[in-house]
């Protein structure tokens, strides 16, 4: 077989060469785990459950394993917390986070130490209650989490998204609404704001009374598929006293918003919380994608929260340079500096073309206008394609700016002047 692939390629001499001579089978020279395995699992047990977590890393993970995580994803972590469970995409990572909300749920509810009884045992494998526990999500209005069976009831930016898929009977609360420019609506908007807070309670103590009792809230920082929607610092700040008040788990949505392009690495580090949320969920920028989680929402017992991958290392690697970079280069730094000049330009078109640009909006370069009408909306899109400008358009209205960390005031500036083009144009 060598000799043909040989000729294929078009060599006539080659040899392999084997540094480490290849053993005649398998031997096992400790007991099973070994010392080096037992010490892995022991260390790795400090910020993530090792059994649930290409290698398979839940039954497989490499000696550098937790040297990876701490050198990168841990490094980044969310003030607060310490533990990460990694996954392959953004849905599963969302997915996986809600059930391990469930399980924190119940198990405070049964009592911590105390196992499963034989009814839940049996009932949920014929998904009744006890064992499938009747349980709910809140979500919002025009967010979007995942595409997944399971997350899809808690996304509501897109009919197409969600059509002839059955969904769970969750609560769906209103995100605020904002009018702009925010110096001139303060009033309005507070009153959004308390609005939908009010209706955030109604539901829960609603739920709570038709035995569908929520046991977790998730919000996006920022409505990005839904219309790059934002929230007030407030709005976030009182949200979490209320899932705190009712004991919902606090999950913060960071898939899109994470990773710097707010001007912090976690865009809720802009809220001032009152303290870390209980589960941050991260993909996309990140390379990898995963959750991070405060300790009690780990479960005790293994293969709870698992898949054959739990990740994929390679990614990991991505991550540590870019982290490396992200540091050398000031790059948080640099998406401030940049994204101010965006906004100024922005408001200065909101002034110019009053009958176009509407709404400017924005945390870093994660930026965001609206134009009067969909088609006129697509219709920028478009022109700026021509121009050499790739643009995206979210909810009905909105064009979205996604620039890379790297994007400078100078690359903001050929941008605007590319933009003012296709404005005048129009």
């Amino acid at each position: 077989m060598l000799p043909k692939i040989a000729q294929v390629i078009g060599i006539r001499k080659f040899e392999l060469k084997f540094n480490i001579e290849e053993p005649n089978g398998p031997y096992v020279k400790t007991k099973i785990p070994g010392p080096k395995s037992i010490q892995l699992i022991n260390d790795l047990s400090k910020i993530q459950r090792t059994s649930v977590n290409r290698p398979a890393l839940g039954y497989f993970p490499g000696a550098d394993w937790m040297y990876k995580l701490n050198n990168a994803l841990l490094q980044m972590a969310p003030i607060g917390l310490n533990h990460v469970t990694t996954m392959m995409c953004g849905s599963c990572s969302n997915e996986n986070a809600l059930k391990s909300i469930f399980i924190r749920y119940q198990s405070k509810k049964r009592g911590e130490c105390i196992d499963f009884d034989d009814k839940e045992k049996t009932t949920c494998l014929l998904n009744m209650p006890p064992g499938s526990p009747d349980l709910s999500i809140l979500s919002f209005k025009g967010g979007f989490h995942g595409r997944t069976i399971g997350i899809l009831s808690t996304t509501h930016s897109k009919y197409i998204h969600k059509i002839d898929i059955p969904a769970f009977d969750w609560p769906v609360a209103p995100f605020p609404q904002y009018r702009y420019p925010l110096d001139e609506n303060k009033k309005e908007n507070k009153k959004e704001d308390e609005f939908c807070l009010q209706q955030v309670e109604h539901l829960i103590e609603e739920y709570e009374n038709k035995g569908k009792p929520v046991a977790g809230i998730i919000v996006e920082p920022i409505q990005a598929e839904g219309g790059d929607n934002h929230a007030s610092k407030e709005f976030f700040q009182q949200l979490q006293r209320i899932a705190k008040k009712y004991d919902c788990a606090y999950l913060i949505d960071e898939v899109q918003t994470g990773g710097g392009a707010t001007g912090k690495m976690w865009c809720h580090e802009h809220f001032d919380l009152d303290y870390s949320p209980d589960v941050v969920t991260f993909s996309k920028k990140m390379q990898c994608a995963g959750y991070y989680l405060k300790p009690e929402y780990l479960p005790k017992q293994p293969y709870r929260i698992f898949n054959t991958w739990m990740g994929d290392p390679s990614k990991i690697i991505l991550l540590e340079e870019i982290i490396k970079i992200i540091k050398r280069d000031s790059l948080l730094e640099n998406v401030k500096i940049t994204g101010k000049v965006l906004m100024n330009g922005l408001f200065e078109f909101e002034k110019q073309y009053s009958g176009l640009v509407k709404a400017v909006r924005g945390l870093g370069t994660f930026i965001s206008f609206d134009l009067p009408t969909t088609s006129k909306r697509d219709e920028v899109i478009a022109l700026l394609k021509t121009k050499g400008i790739l643009s995206g358009g979210c909810g009905d209205l909105s064009i979205r700016l996604r620039p890379a960390l790297t994007f400078q005031p100078k690359h903001a500036n050929i941008f605007l002047e590319k933009l003012k083009n296709v404005l005048d144009e129009i």
